[in-house]
């Protein structure tokens, strides 16, 4: 299977996958406000408020996902997988003006407590609906991490936070059953709708560091063990490294430090032994572009090159790659 059969085979499954969660997610939004209506409990309606965004965002994430796998063209030479970004983004802001919607609702029952009945009922549905959500977001996560599509994992993460809240709202309607204490109603939904903002918020600042480009600590520390762990004897030394990810793909800028005498086939060897390594180690989707520096004599002590005519001094110690080491950006 060549890479574009690959790719065309990997987005349609991200695009069934995403489907398959908002049709779920629609599901539950009936059951979640039937319950509700049926109730008359503010702490259920924050739960049904949630689905809303469900719904909402899994449409976003599933058009972008569809955007996504695009294939790069002339305005987008480095394809449309950032478009993701803007899913999560969505997602983001519509959990917190869920919440927020959610706050000012429970402030106002708060004041003019409302009778609930058939709470037995209402329990039942939200906790099967929790569990559906958990399900689900698993199987998105999962999907999102074995086809590196943020969308999928920002989705599913938020559908397992669902779960984690529904929890407690469970536990807290139980209170009320067992007390008839209406105002715990109002405080649970209160509760629940500051926690559903700080969700949103903790998405946000993640996808404006991905949309800003700020460096992935986690993708430089496993390149880093890559390059690490398969170092050749004429790769002196790697640095001015720089990583972008657009969708599933990396995008790999650096300099490497090869012996001053190498004619161009030398070099060209050394980058395919390196874009080999990173492949293998690191991505299987990753492209590079590497820019070649000759050695200097005071990287003579570093040097494992046997033979060499130019050395200034004897190897002394391979020289240990550190993260600073390698983004090392040269001053100009």
């Amino acid at each position: 299977m060549d890479k574009n059969t690959f790719a065309e085979n990997e987005a349609k499954l991200k695009f069934r996958a995403q489907s398959w969660i908002v049709c779920g997610s629609a599901v539950l939004l009936a059951a979640k406000f039937a319950a509700y209506f049926l109730t008359n409990s503010v702490a259920i309606f924050t739960d049904a408020m949630e689905s809303i965004v469900n719904v909402l965002a899994g449409l976003a994430s599933l058009y972008c996902i569809y955007c996504a796998s695009m294939p790069k063209d002339g305005d987008h030479p480095f394809g449309h997988g950032k478009i993701e970004l803007l899913s999560a983004s969505l997602e983001a802001m519509m959990i917190i003006l869920a919440g927020g919607l959610i706050i000012f609702e429970a402030a106002g029952r708060f004041f003019n407590a409302q009778a609930i009945s058939r709470l037995d009922l209402g329990i039942a549905i939200v906790a099967l609906s929790g569990l559906a959500n958990f399900i689900m977001g698993q199987i998105s996560v999962n999907m999102g991490r074995k086809h590196d599509s943020i969308a999928l994992v920002a989705s599913g993460k938020h559908l397992k936070s669902d779960t984690y809240s529904t929890i407690g709202l469970v536990l807290g309607l139980v209170a009320v059953r067992l007390t008839g204490y209406l105002w715990l109603d109002c405080v649970l939904a209160a509760v629940f709708g500051f926690l559903i903002l700080f969700a949103g918020f903790g998405i946000l600042r993640k996808t404006i560091a991905n949309l800003t480009d700020k460096a992935d600590g986690e993708s430089l520390e496993k390149m880093l063990g890559a390059i690490n762990g398969n170092m050749q004897s004429d790769w002196i030394n790697i640095h001015n490294l720089k990583i972008i990810k657009y969708g599933s793909y990396f995008y790999v800028d650096c300099d490497l430090t090869l012996p001053r005498y190498y004619n161009i086939s030398e070099g060209h060897c050394a980058y395919e032994k390196l874009k080999d390594a990173m492949r293998e180690n690191f991505s299987d989707k990753i492209l590079f572009s590497v820019h070649f520096d000759p050695c200097k004599p005071e990287q003579c002590k570093h040097c494992q090159m046997e033979n060499c005519s130019l050395r200034s001094e004897p190897f002394h110690s391979r020289e240990i790659l550190t993260i600073n080491c390698m983004t090392e950006v040269e001053k100009h």
